[in-house]
């Protein structure tokens, strides 16, 4: 692991003049290899330990302190400000996620698998974060703005790319690999995660060349005031800004019933009928959710941007958090009526995740809105920190719940948990009419 960071720090040192400087070159590539290990750490992992016999609730609780790295990344995020560049740190991360993926590959066979796998989850997560951090920042110091404008879309359509190769096509992969196989599912997640490992690897070659240097992208030190007082001055200039309280709660509240949901989804899919759940096969949950489910999140996503950028935010929080909210109720309608008609749950899942698509626009845009300012960088991944925070606590104690009371009492409970959503979105105040509008994005 030294060594390959060792490599990176080389090849960084050494500037090439064909490094191609436009962004079709790296901005859809990155953005693909931001959306992959994200997907692969909090829903792969929770089929795979579903389909390996771990209960509801362990891979709940387990799979949701894996979000533990995306909430406290805004405790290190001034590091990556602060030290080396923002195109180090992504090469780098790419090559240590390539590494975690192997490492699951190949312990998944051993007797022990469950502790170190989440240990190599645990690698994968914090890489991830740190690429996103990185990532981010890159986009916004490589490309003037009117290009951030223009690859806005993109990088979310790649994003969504990665999701689908993850939660669909790899889990449909694994899925089938283990029905050839007398369901031996020890043996298909291991040579599916083997897969996913080499092609991560490739991104991080990829990247060492692909990626421009911008003049800009330089250690963000203060020489006046030092790393310390740099690293304190973000955290002070982010929680003073006005309105942060109910800013701070929107965060982490927004997605309260979602965050339930997602790590119970899954599993709804694959348990028996005699559980409570539907009785799909791996492959079809691939193809279900993690196929047709992220494409409707996607088309809701590219709906939601552009109503936002025709009315504005302030328009349509409101809206979107009914969006976001309201197609859950879906699931409460398949628990008590259960169906192994696949057009008929398909459709269910769609329309819910188009509603998520739709409804998370609204949140994305008032994480940039209030990130502005000196430290966008930082202050945007303060803003992640808070959002997976308000996934992560929810999501442990939703397998637990969803034992005590069965896939229909649980769902209607998501239901009720749907209200903070709509009174935080009531309370927000002070966005101006005209921020989210396309001459403003």
């Amino acid at each position: 692991m030294y060594a390959l960071l060792l490599t990176c720090k080389t090849l960084e040192s050494v500037k090439s003049e064909t490094t191609p400087k436009h962004p079709t070159w790296w901005v859809p590539s990155l953005y693909f290899a931001e959306g992959l290990p994200y997907v692969m750490v909090m829903t792969v992992s929770t089929i795979m330990y579903k389909n390996l016999n771990i209960s509801n609730t362990e891979l709940a609780l387990y799979t949701s302190w894996l979000y533990l790295p995306w909430v406290i990344k805004p405790f290190w995020s001034p590091l990556v400000d602060i030290f080396r560049t923002k195109r180090w740190w992504i090469v780098a991360m790419q090559f240590l996620i390539g590494v975690a993926l192997a490492g699951v590959a190949f312990t998944i066979p051993t007797s022990f698998f469950f502790q170190i796998t989440l240990a190599f989850f645990w690698l994968m997560a914090f890489s991830s974060a740190t690429h996103d951090i990185a990532a981010d920042g890159f986009y916004m110091l490589a490309l003037s703005e009117g290009d951030q404008s223009l690859y806005v879309g993109i990088r979310s359509t790649l994003y969504r790319a990665a999701m689908i190769l993850g939660q669909g096509v790899f889990v449909y992969a694994a899925g089938k690999i283990a029905e050839a196989n007398n369901n031996d599912f020890v043996m298909s997640w291991s040579l599916s995660f083997g897969a996913i490992a080499v092609i991560f690897l490739l991104f991080g070659v990829y990247h060492l060349w692909a990626l421009p240097r911008p003049a800009t992208d330089v250690p963000a030190v203060n020489p006046e005031k030092g790393v310390v007082a740099t690293f304190v001055e973000t955290f002070v200039t982010f929680f003073s800004k006005p309105g942060m309280l109910v800013a701070t709660l929107y965060l982490l509240f927004y997605r309260f019933a979602e965050s339930q949901l997602v790590k119970m989804a899954s599993p709804f899919l694959l348990d028996t009928p005699e559980k409570g759940g539907l009785g799909f096969l791996t492959s079809d949950v691939g193809l279900i959710y993690g196929t047709f489910g992220i494409l409707g999140l996607t088309i809701g996503g590219i709906v939601g941007g552009i109503v936002a950028a025709k009315g504005g935010l302030r328009k349509w929080i409101i809206p979107m958090a009914a969006a976001i909210n309201l197609p859950n109720l879906v699931y409460v309608l398949l628990s008590f009526f259960p169906t192994n008609d696949f057009f008929v749950v398909t459709a269910a899942v769609v329309t819910e995740q188009l509603g998520y698509g739709f409804g998370f626009t609204a949140y994305m845009l008032y994480m940039m809105y209030i990130s502005q300012g000196e430290h966008k960088t930082a202050h945007y991944a303060f803003g992640t920190g808070l959002m997976a925070l308000g996934m992560m606590i929810p999501g442990m104690w939703s397998g637990k719940l969803q034992e005590i009371l069965g896939y229909q009492y649980f769902f209607l409970w998501v239901m009720v948990a749907t209200i903070p959503s709509f009174l935080l979105a009531w309370m927000i105040r002070g966005i101006p009419e005209s921020y989210g509008k396309k001459e403003h994005i």
